[in-house]
């Protein structure tokens, strides 16, 4: 059988369709990106830090490695937000009114979600006693002020305002929103009568926004154009890619830098990007006939459906879990000395699952319907629009 030189093709289109195993892998990837941040809050919020106990018991030191992959995670929302996002704009970039719709479809995904949650932290933090309703705060170092409410609306999170309510997840939207924004204002430079203006606003943002947000701008960018990107290629080198994908996560998440998106990350950011797309490259392609991938599928979708939410309204859910631990038993940590615990761990996490699945359910599951009525609301009638 003769080997199969690996082969890299440029596509006319970015790789979107749905019925190719790169789809499948990215809602697979997106469900247990956010079950894995979710889980790495609730081990810190809940549970001792490893580092700080002498002879942790390994049914602990297991589940502070499967849930210390978060910095990972978030990485890989960023480049598979650049393959979707970008690669739809890639496609339609030259139909009319390209622009407006991919403002309000990116302006949909954002506030459709957080407008209620912000809403759900008002209340949680009414409920727990953080907040006075009788009073109205504007200033700008309150988390829970209007000042730091609008100005997460407007991606400025970590830029001049707090994340909303203590909602530190929150940071890497502002780096989402602003990507939204400025790559489109890439494509504009590339050519059309407003190239002078897009460049300008882009040298604006790389003054203005702080540096890591700017320098992350590259991977999610990656992940754009590798939506245009067919590696054509044998099995062993999509297991050759996946195991180098794999021990490149496992080295970074022992031996890197994990706080955040941070200048110091950037190399090893990039280093793991690489291979992981080009794994995503290589499965742009059709099962066969005898493949059944249908209940894989439905469970993939299932938890991509909701992992928005669930990735913006887990830590309100936790903050309630902690206080009523706190109001009801007196205390809301767990010791980690029995491995009884493991299941309190698994219960609490399931808890914040179906809440998020029911929150989602009420609002972001209804985006399509809030982004069909704007279109049809803010737009002139064309062909094809009711149909989107």
């Amino acid at each position: 059988m003769a080997l199969q030189v690996p082969r890299l093709r440029v596509m006319p289109h970015s790789q979107l369709s749905e019925d190719s195993y790169h789809s499948l892998l990215i809602s697979l990837l997106r469900g247990m990106a956010a079950l894995q941040v979710a889980a790495a809050h609730l081990r810190a919020e809940f549970m001792p830090g490893l580092r700080g106990m002498e002879q942790p018991a390994l049914w602990y030191q297991a589940l502070a490695f499967a849930t210390g992959f978060a910095h990972q995670a978030v990485l890989v929302f960023f480049l598979i937000s650049g393959w979707l996002v970008g690669g739809s704009l890639l496609n339609k970039r030259a139909q009319a009114d390209a622009v407006k719709l991919y403002a309000i479809d990116r302006l949909t995904r954002l506030w459709t979600v957080l407008l209620p949650t912000f809403l759900l932290i008002l209340a949680f933090g009414i409920l727990t006693g953080k907040i006075d309703p009788r009073q109205v705060d504007f200033a700008r170092e309150n988390a829970y002020s209007v000042t730091a409410l609008a100005g997460n609306l407007l991606a400025l999170q970590t830029i001049s305002v707090p994340q909303f309510g203590g909602n530190y997840p929150l940071w890497s939207l502002a780096n989402e929103a602003w990507y939204y924004l400025l790559f489109p204002l890439l494509l504009a430079c590339a050519g059309g009568k407003y190239r002078g203006w897009a460049a300008l606003a882009l040298a604006l943002a790389a003054v203005l926004l702080p540096l890591q947000i700017s320098l992350y701008f590259s991977i999610w960018l990656l992940g754009a154009a590798c939506s245009r990107l067919r590696l054509v290629c044998g099995a062993g080198t999509r297991l050759v890619l996946l195991l180098l994908t794999l021990v490149l996560s496992v080295h970074f998440r022992l031996t890197g830098r994990n706080d955040g998106l941070e200048l110091d990350s950037f190399v090893q950011d990039l280093t793991l990007s690489v291979p992981f797309m080009l794994l995503l490259c290589s499965t742009v392609v059709k099962p066969s006939g005898a493949v059944r991938l249908a209940p894989a599928r439905r469970v993939a979708d299932f938890f991509s459906n909701f992992s928005f939410t669930l990735y913006v309204v887990h830590i309100p859910v936790l903050g309630l879990l902690a206080w009523l631990g706190d109001t009801l038993i007196g205390r809301s940590r767990m010791d980690a000395s029995h491995p009884v615990q493991l299941l309190v761990f698994a219960a609490l996490l399931a808890v914040v699952v179906l809440f998020s699945y029911g929150f989602y359910c009420l609002f972001e599951a209804r985006t399509h319907q809030v982004r069909r009525w704007l279109k049809q609301a803010l737009l002139a009638p064309q062909p094809g629009l009711r149909a989107m």
